[in-house]
């Protein structure tokens, strides 16, 4: 469950008009199935010593496969057929630990919220499905 996609060394993702780079992996960005089209593609623009090809997964980048899950995504790391993330909903709140589900695309939080982002890493190095 990968893609590819070509980024900027600064960071942006190759929007589908060729030219310019979205801050955010979305709909938008180009997308391919497999790295060698995304390294044909590369190869082709102008500036292709600043561009990269990348893989994409639920692990790298949860909040495109998952669209219910919304705000910054700290940590990310997988225990069987789930995504675990430290997520802060908007800036200023609480952090919460999301479950996201592979096998059925479903988002759930932890009922606990965590003052600082100190108190999440430790729930989240010891959390367990």
């Amino acid at each position: 469950m990968s893609i590819f996609a070509l980024q900027s060394i600064a960071g942006g993702f190759l929007d589908e008009d060729l030219q310019n780079f979205n801050k955010h992996f979305d709909d938008w960005c180009v997308q391919f199935d497999n790295y060698e089209d995304a390294m044909i593609i590369q190869q082709t623009l102008e500036n292709n010593k600043s561009v990269v090809a990348v893989e994409i997964t639920p692990l790298s980048y949860p909040k495109y496969f998952f669209s219910s899950l919304q705000g910054t995504v700290y940590l990310t790391r997988q225990i069987n057929d789930k995504i675990i993330c430290t997520v802060e909903p908007y800036m200023g709140s609480s952090f919460k630990i999301a479950i996201c589900d592979l096998k059925t695309k479903k988002v759930n939080f932890t009922t606990t919220n965590y003052k600082s982002i100190t108190s999440v890493e430790a729930a989240f190095s010891n959390f367990g499905v």
